[in-house]
């Protein structure tokens, strides 16, 4: 299996900008793609974004188009997730997750669940609040 550590949360005014980076350690990395989810309080743990094994094809969830990116290196076995233009609503802890049997088609990615994952970070805190 592999193991998923977040980082990069914080703080940050509406209309700002972040930076999330998963690191992995395992074999199994860059066998998977890896997602990012978010959790609200009191809320279901939802899909944020999902990256292809090869770093060639993300799918971005239509709430967060435009605004959230996801980039993978598998050199370093790092995914990043970019966040701009940040509302209030963005408020949630902010998961990443690999060791996924689905995997992207050859004409694109598509919206993952929580039970297509095994592996889960412990989750980075990320609150937008003037």
């Amino acid at each position: 299996q592999v193991r998923l550590v977040e980082s990069g949360g914080g703080l940050v005014q509406p209309g700002g900008s972040l930076t999330l980076s998963c690191v992995a350690s395992g074999r199994t990395f860059s066998n998977s793609v890896i997602g990012w989810f978010r959790q609200k309080p009191g809320k279901e743990r939802e899909f944020v974004a999902v990256v292809s094994r090869s770093s060639g094809m993300t799918y971005v969830a239509d709430s967060m188009k435009g605004r959230f990116f996801v980039s993978r290196d598998n050199a370093k076995m790092t995914v990043d997730l970019q966040m701009n233009s940040l509302k209030p609503e963005d408020t949630a802890v902010y998961f990443c997750a690999g060791d996924s049997p689905r995997y992207c088609s050859g004409r694109g990615c598509n919206e993952f669940a929580v039970a297509d994952f095994s592996s889960w970070g412990q989750g980075t805190q990320v609150t937008v609040s003037s």
